[in-house]
């Protein structure tokens, strides 16, 4: 037998006392990591899937790229990691620290789903049979596909960086299978019923809500807002902040989430109305705050709005995420390309823009056909006018 390997057999195998072997007990190889004064195990079917391993293993260990499993409880890593990230000494994905909402997120999910059940364990000993099994659980018992995949996040952010920091040789949540959600329509308002739905808000009101339905803020960064990011005369607002309930102004939530929206006509009329009025003074930085950097309530533009909208007998009703999706179905059907769409949503990519929105882009058959033949008979008119001048 090679060096570092070792047959294993099962415990009624003549084998054990040398005799001749009848079992598919496997072979165990392992290494020695000096770094961490103890040895590396893993269990194979094949001697020859044994040594390669082995010998991946050794130049991994020559390349500190390989460490000793971690003794540490999921508990005990999982507190470590959030401890860390809320230092900054991790980041996501992006290579940008997480955001403060996140780890809220992250913290709730992991004491109250993650580690009740499985917090006691070695972090090295949860094996992706042990999640898929609660995953299955948790969809057995009715919840959200969005719930699900949102409590194993940070499970997956953690063993993310135990196998790339710690050597960890099995990430328990790679091919753990995960329920999609459904797709669902968003839910959006006409051009008309968006225009008597800013005309019957408190005059004050009226701007937020414009700068929801017109630009696609979301909620965070038009708490951020300020009336420096707002350029009027280049008709742009820059989008460089978001707000956060305990933190305050924050990066936005991603490195595109920073971007240039443009700043449509009936918008600028009502930026620039809420400019001069009183209640806007110009020591005032925050567009839409109820003080000197103090931002809006979302709970109090709703009770102002709900009420003025039932005085006026308007049975519709408004929110601000649903007036960012009527922003983006108002700029597919004014024209305006996906990719373009993406950026001025501040999506993280297009293919989170056509998940949401696709279906309200033009896709039928007949719909092609009308576009592909106004583009042809365009381009024939145009070589029809050139011919008629060279003649």
């Amino acid at each position: 037998m090679a060096e570092g390997i070792r047959k294993r057999h099962s415990q009624d195998c003549p084998g054990r006392s040398g005799g001749r072997c009848r079992c598919k007990g496997g072979y165990r190889a392992e290494v020695y990591s000096p770094l961490d004064g103890r040895k590396i195990r893993k269990t194979f079917a094949r001697e020859s899937e044994a040594k390669s391993w082995r010998a991946d293993a050794k130049r991994a260990l020559d390349r500190g790229a390989l460490r000793a499993p971690s003794r540490r409880t999921l508990r005990e890593a999982a507190e470590a990691w959030l401890d860390a990230a809320d230092r900054g000494d991790i980041h996501s994905r992006s290579g940008r620290p997480f955001k403060p909402s996140t780890l809220r997120g992250y913290r709730l999910a992991l004491h109250e789903r993650i580690l009740p059940a499985l917090g006691s364990r070695k972090l090295s000993t949860v094996t992706t049979a042990d999640l898929q099994a609660l995953v299955d659980r948790w969809q057995a018992e009715g919840q959200a596909a969005s719930t699900i995949r949102n409590s194993i996040k940070p499970l997956q952010a953690i063993y993310r960086r135990a196998s790339s920091r710690e050597g960890l040789p099995v990430n328990p949540t790679h091919d753990l299978e995960l329920p999609v959600p459904n797709p669902t329509e968003v839910e959006v308002v006409a051009p008309r019923a968006a225009v008597r739905l800013l005309e019957e808000l408190p005059i004050e009101d009226r701007a937020v809500w414009a700068t929801a339905l017109y630009a696609g803020l979301r909620y965070g960064e038009l708490r951020a807002l300020r009336w420096g990011a707002v350029d009027t005369a280049k008709g742009v607002i820059e989008v460089r902040e978001s707000w956060d309930p305990k933190e305050g102004s924050i990066a936005p939530k991603t490195r595109k989430s920073r971007r240039s929206v443009p700043i449509p006509g009936v918008l600028r009329d009502l930026l620039l109305d809420r400019r001069m009025r009183p209640s806007s003074p110009p020591k005032r930085t925050l567009v839409f705050g109820e003080a000197e950097d103090e931002p809006f309530v979302a709970e109090r533009l709703y009770r102002h709005a709900d009420q003025a909208w039932r005085e006026a007998g308007i049975s519709e009703r408004l929110r601000l995420h649903q007036a960012r999706h009527t922003y983006a179905s108002f700029m597919i059907a004014a024209g305006v390309n996906p990719k373009a769409l993406s950026a001025f949503m501040g999506h993280s990519s297009i293919t989170v823009t056509f998940d949401l929105y696709g279906h309200l882009m033009p896709g039928t058959e007949a719909e092609g056909a009308a576009l592909l033949d106004a583009y042809l008979e365009s381009t024939s008119t145009v070589l029809s006018a050139e011919r008629s001048r060279s003649r």
